[in-house]
């Protein structure tokens, strides 16, 4: 059992979507914590326990700076990763998943940290259209419809698991799509703000989708107990997206999205919005990886993590219903922000 009086958790990312759950998480529950941000990054996502926590200015890979960050640490809670679908970001996705991750692990065994957990993607496992049902025991398969941030994913497992080879304490988080308050125009809570603006498409697609607090609250639970050279996807729920979008639209009282995306319109989409870039600098809508994952269908079982004591999933319904009602306030008051 991890006594948080005599522990010191560094937390990278911990400004982000899901860090900042964690970093709240863990300064409830009376743990010193310190967190690697860079000098650019927001704080609106932790301003409320901002004054309680070390905060070291730097970047995963940026060895001076991490160096800096590790000395008295005891855990480290690996969360900092880019997600992107856009191919000028691949060498991004190489250096920031992958380099970045190997930095951490390799400064954790200089320093013999006593656990190491590295916040990973169901996207590390790999998609084939031949194997639909995934769990912890599902091993990377390489195809066509994995994603270069998949790749990134897998390849900074690698780096974990080489180093647990080494003799570092590590257990590793697979979650899902992660849904909760936080930044309003960036990563999941964007689908809230786009169907409320009138989202006309949905996919055909199926994924899994978990509450932000769930993920956090899991981790914790990890943190404090013994158990290290494990996985665990972490899943509430397998939903189609049409299913996702018109809870969402129901909550916010909106129209839902009423316009399908089979394989092929995606296929017809990305190439017109890739042309669009092109022509006109725009932001793509979508991109070839982007639009391919929305219309496929897999699904993850998450019978490993609710054996986990003391663990269980929030219903996704409750998850939608509190988000979009903080995001409905937070457009009210103009805040680019929220947590739950």
């Amino acid at each position: 059992m991890t006594d948080p009086n005599n522990s010191l958790v560094l937390v990278t990312g911990g400004t982000g979507f899901l860090g900042s759950y964690l970093v709240r998480l863990l300064v409830k529950n009376g743990y010193r914590v310190r967190a690697l941000r860079r000098a650019s990054s927001p704080m609106d996502l932790v301003e409320s326990v901002a004054g309680q926590v070390e905060w070291v200015e730097g970047d995963v890979t940026d060895l001076v700076s991490l160096e800096d960050a590790m000395p008295g640490v005891t855990h480290v809670m690996h969360c900092a990763a880019i997600s992107s679908f856009h191919p000028r970001d691949a060498m991004r996705l190489t250096r920031i998943n992958v380099e970045g991750t190997a930095n951490m692990v390799n400064l954790a065994l200089e320093s013999g940290i006593q656990k190491f957990i590295h916040v990973s993607s169901i996207a590390a496992f790999g998609r084939s259209k031949e194997r639909p049902n995934l769990d912890e025991t599902s091993k990377w398969v390489q195809s066509k419809g994995n994603s270069r941030y998949a790749i990134s994913k897998y390849l900074s497992e690698q780096e974990v698991w080489r180093a647990h080879a080494e003799g570092l304490p590590v257990a590793i988080v697979n979650p899902s799509v992660i849904l909760g308050s936080g930044f309003w125009d960036a990563g999941s809570p964007r689908f809230f703000s786009q169907i409320d603006k009138g989202l006309k498409f949905w996919p055909v697609g199926r994924s899994g989708f978990v509450d932000v607090r769930d993920v956090a609250q899991f981790m914790l639970l990890l943190l404090e107990s013994d158990i290290t050279g494990e996985r665990y996807i972490l899943n509430a729920q397998n939903m189609p997206f049409r299913v996702l979008f018109d809870r969402i639209a129901a909550a916010l009282e909106v129209p839902a999205p009423s316009i399908k995306v089979t394989p092929l319109l995606a296929e017809v989409a990305w190439r017109v919005e890739w042309l669009k870039e092109k022509l006109t600098g725009m932001e793509p809508v979508a991109t070839k990886e982007s639009a391919r994952s929305s219309v496929s269908s897999f699904y993850y079982d998450n019978a490993k993590s609710l054996a986990m004591p003391g663990f269980r999933y929030r219903p996704l319904e409750e998850t939608i219903l509190e988000t979009a009602a903080q995001y409905l306030d937070a457009k009210k008051t103009g805040a680019k922000a929220s947590v739950l």
